[in-house]
């Protein structure tokens, strides 16, 4: 039983570096500084510095806090964070989509829609 509860620990402790990895990726992709993020997410800087380095473990609430100041949604996040083993090609899409700054998404749509106008005009 010690021996699991080990093995428990070592795994969160991964996981915790990961989502700190994770925050700090999604940060960076919005161009934010930890300052600003933690502006937006009504989080004190250092807070959000010890998160990226996977010092602290956090709540579910904080995770939302976070994911509001990078304007996504908890399962925007919750996908980067952990990603499921397989894929569809509308999951791609959408992972696709989430790498790029919400400002491209309108024209992404704006395309998909475009293309989809032009296959039925070819048929």
């Amino acid at each position: 039983m010690v021996h699991k509860a080990k093995s428990d620990q070592e795994s969160a402790e991964l996981f915790v570096k990961l989502l700190g990895e994770k925050v700090r990726e999604l940060r960076v992709e919005k161009g934010l500084s930890q300052e600003k993020l933690g502006e937006l997410a009504e989080l004190n800087s250092n807070y959000i510095g010890q998160i990226e380095r996977g010092e602290k473990s956090i709540s579910v609430f904080t995770l939302k806090k976070i994911a509001n100041g990078l304007s996504l949604s908890l399962e925007e996040v919750y996908r980067r964070i952990d990603p499921a083993s397989h894929t569809d090609a509308l999951e791609e899409v959408v992972a696709l989509m989430l790498t790029r700054p919400e400002r491209e998404h309108k024209k992404i749509l704006a395309l998909l829609k475009a293309a989809f106008e032009w296959k039925e005009d070819s048929n």
